[in-house]
């Protein structure tokens, strides 16, 4: 048992060798790797950032016998440090173990990796370092190796006009037939927001009057479905839910979040379109914002016709 304790606390090359299975492997490894990110579930991690240590063994298949030093043919070690920032980059997290997960499922798209540990730690939440670490193999994670076409959605924002009018059911109707996902943004609702003369707090309480909205235009038509995270849009969009966008998660793990405020709500949405990758934004009753990384249309709330 005291081996096995002490062995816990090793680095990860120690645990590779203790943990090896039959036949040889070779092993890459990045230590102590640092980086500065925000990332934490309390509130107290929110807007600041902090110190994370990332140690990595790969595992990997033997050199070649004819490797003649070409660097093109072996697993760099590169590769484990861009999986680390690609995944920094892709969104704001929450726990560690989601992020060892992204980075050791990442390694193990490179055709060499057969067996990855990720060790992460916070170096900056208390006296010692806090962290996580998990062994993958190349079995587990054989599903990602193909990634599929992001669905380019189309969004349709509605102001309150809008969502009110007599037009409502036949603008969704005619966007549920165009053979793409719908996401449905609207903006804050109607009765007055608190004012608390305070940033943060009042970039919360915008966002929830948004939120506030999407479920009141949600409660006009069965069909539309309320989501806030990343995963049930991706589901949504897969299975040709029509979504009604809450946007509070999304904007608040962004690594690069909107330069909109939640108040600018059709810019906000222009933001959210792009960071989708949206085919088309459709506003029905408000002001087109400046967007050119989306197709944008005004729609008047007396059209009928989109």
């Amino acid at each position: 048992m005291s081996s096995e304790v002490r062995l816990a606390f090793e680095h990860p090359s120690e645990r590779s060798v203790a943990t090896a299975r039959p036949g040889p492997l070779d092993r890459i490894s990045l230590r102590d790797h640092m980086v500065e990110v925000e990332i934490g579930a309390f509130q107290a991690e929110r807007g600041t950032t902090q110190r994370i240590c990332f140690n990595v063994v790969v595992e990997i298949t033997p050199l070649p016998a004819d490797l003649d030093d070409d660097v093109d043919r072996i697993l760099s070690y590169d590769k484990v440090s861009e999986a680390i920032a690609f995944e920094l980059a892709a969104e704001r997290l929450n726990l560690l173990e989601t992020l060892a997960e992204r980075v050791a499922e990442r390694i193990l798209l490179e055709p060499q990796a057969v067996r990855v540990f990720v060790r992460i730690e916070k170096l900056d939440r208390g006296p010692g370092a806090l962290g996580v670490e998990i062994v993958r193999s190349k079995d587990q994670v054989s599903h990602a190796v193909e990634e599929d076409e992001p669905p380019h959605p189309r969004l349709m924002y509605l102001s309150n006009s809008a969502i009110e009018s007599e037009n409502f059911t036949t603008w969704v109707d005619q966007m549920e037939c165009r053979q793409r996902p719908l996401i449905l943004c609207v903006g804050p609702h109607p009765l007055e927001t608190p004012k608390t003369g305070h940033k943060m707090t009042q970039r919360r309480i915008d966002l929830l009057s948004i939120e506030q909205n999407a479920w009141r235009l949600a409660a006009k038509d069965d069909r539309c479905v309320v989501v806030s995270t990343r995963t049930e849009l991706d589901w949504a969009m897969k299975n040709g839910q029509i979504c009604v966008w809450a946007p509070s998660k999304i904007v608040l793990d962004a690594v690069d979040g909107p330069a909109a405020a939640p108040s600018e709500s059709v810019a906000l949405a222009a933001w959210f379109a792009a960071t989708f990758e949206a085919g088309e934004m459709i506003v029905i009753g408000a002001d087109l914002p400046a967007c050119p990384q989306v197709p944008l249309r005004a729609v008047d709330v007396e059209q009928k016709q989109l």
